[in-house]
């Protein structure tokens, strides 16, 4: 390695540790599959590129605010536009029964939760394909093929061609609730991540509830076939500003391309990223493609915190399916009208998001400022989750028994927005610690968390309506308050026990 390289300071010779950064390579190079992969350079080999020391602008924990915000702005939004599928349209669901001559109340629950297996099963390719290629390629084509499968929808003939469009779209869509908390720990360092998290979680939350209220209007005016051509273009949209704006996060990838230029300009082929190994592509692929299931299966930690995420999650999209057959049956409300039934629950999580967003944040700097550690459990204490935990049955056993009794309509809409906002309190701060306990796991620990949750968010509900004509409305939703008041006790016994677990259950992956 010749002298005058050393001095360009295109190659780094000191590795910085891998703990004293946060939100770069420190914290994601394991998805690049470096755990698998063994690193074989040492410290003091010359041919080894690395950053070019800790304030390298090339580095994206080093990016300028304005860099970053935009970088997490167009990741939110398009992360608000792919849910906006999975209900815009529900409002909806009796005329397309009617159009395609269909009578099963599964199958007009299923047009729902279809859309929901492809956020199932999209994330376990998308997270170890993003390990590989990067954050930037996979948002780009992904939406492109988002906005390709919604214009199949908006031109489906019957149910099984909506379905089997629906489905892709969700497989589509699901990229960026996959990968966005990883570009955000890319870039963020931890006491500012909470409101960029606040930013990027609320779209898998909000967007269900507030397309409705939109669809329900655009249905009853234009039919149910605009409500796709309206997510084309709104997907459409983010097709260029995705490719000229949005950059690649991911260190290892950046790393690697800047082997490659310096390969070229100085013809030394020895040179190596700090992050090759030995695995191939493929084999790294192979390796990757499981790590999302062995920690929701081997890690106690990730296993039931996505559970209690999953099942919440699952009951909103059951309160969902119920609004549309709810509000117009038993109050009147018309096709447009039964849209703004989901107004609340977007209330709420606004409500959920604005608070745990900077409340979070200010704990972590709190900490920081009286010289202590940083500790994940931070984000899951007491204070946080058992008000969140409270509020979800507490909402529900409103909704289910004033809705039951015919009470005055605004009274279970009060219910809906108290669950909603502990609902975004709930997934808010598991999303945070799951993030800060694994941060090298960044995608596959969303991934691990999405597929359980889009799960119950596609099943629960299709067996929804039998369950509510069953026991009605009122212990229909007691049952599901009482099953969210038993999960409680989980964020607590991880807020006392956590640490001891993490260094139990640490996976090698």
């Amino acid at each position: 390695m010749s002298t005058d390289m050393t001095e360009k300071g295109s190659v780094n010779t000191t590795i910085p540790d891998r703990d004293s950064t946060v939100g770069a390579d420190s914290e994601q190079d394991v998805e690049a599959g470096v755990d698998n992969c063994e690193i074989t350079a040492d410290e003091k080999d010359p041919d080894v590129v690395d950053w070019d020391g800790p304030d390298d602008p090339e580095n994206p924990a080093n990016w300028s605010d304005k860099k970053k915000w935009l970088n997490i702005a167009i990741l939110s939004i398009m992360t608000l536009v792919t849910p906006l599928g999975s209900s815009m349209f529900a409002p909806g669901i009796p005329g397309i029964m009617v159009e395609f001559h269909e009578t099963s109340s599964t199958i007009a629950t299923f047009l729902v939760s279809v859309y929901i297996l492809g956020f199932a099963f999209g994330p376990l390719v998308i997270a170890p394909l993003s390990e590989i290629f990067g954050r930037r390629p996979l948002y780009i084509y992904g939406n492109i093929l988002f906005v390709v499968f919604s214009v199949g929808a908006a031109l489906s003939t019957g149910t099984g061609m909506l379905m089997a469009f629906r489905l892709l779209m969700g497989l589509a869509g699901s990229v960026p609730i996959t990968i966005g908390s990883g570009s955000i720990a890319d870039v963020m360092p931890v006491e500012k991540r909470g409101r960029a998290m606040s930013a990027w979680a609320l779209g898998p939350l909000l967007g269900p509830c507030v397309g409705p209220i939109a669809g329900g209007y655009l249905i009853e005016a234009a039919g149910w076939r605009w409500v796709y051509w309206l997510i084309v273009i709104l997907g459409g949209i983010f097709i260029p500003l995705s490719f000229f704006f949005l950059r690649e996060t991911f260190g290892p990838v950046l790393i690697a391309k800047k082997t490659r230029r310096l390969r070229k300009e100085t013809g030394n082929q020895n040179l190596r990223s700090k992050f090759a190994g030995r695995l191939s592509p493929k084999e790294q692929f192979k390796l990757a493609i499981v790590r999302p299931m062995k920690l929701l299966l081997l890690t106690p930690i990730v296993t039931l915190m996505s559970l209690y995420v999953a099942i919440t999650y699952g009951i909103l999209y059951l309160l969902i399916t119920t609004f549309s057959f709810v509000y117009t049956e038993k109050y009147g409300f018309s096709e447009g009208d039964s849209g703004l039934t989901f107004l609340p629950a977007g209330i709420g999580m606004m409500i959920g998001v604005v608070g745990f967003g900077q409340l979070t944040d200010l704990m972590v700097q709190r900490n920081n400022k009286k010289g202590l550690t940083h500790r994940p459990e931070v984000r899951i204490a007491p204070v946080l989750t058992i008000p969140c935990g409270i509020a979800l049955p507490i909402g529900l056993f409103i909704y289910g028994w004033t809705a039951n009794f015919g009470v005055h309509w605004i009274v279970p809409m009060i219910g809906v927005l108290i669950f909603a906002a502990g609902l975004m309190g709930v997934m808010f701060c598991v999303q945070n610690y799951l993030l800060d306990t694994y941060p090298r796991y960044a995608a596959s620990v969303t991934a691990a968390m999405t597929v359980l949750r889009s799960l119950l968010g596609a099943l629960l509900p299709l067996g929804g309506l039998e369950m509510y004509n069953a026991l009605g409305l009122g212990w229909g939703n007691s049952l599901l308050g009482f099953i969210a008041l038993a999960l409680i006790p989980i964020p607590v016994v991880f807020f006392i026990f956590g640490e001891r677990i993490r260094g139990r259950f640490n996976p090698s992956l």
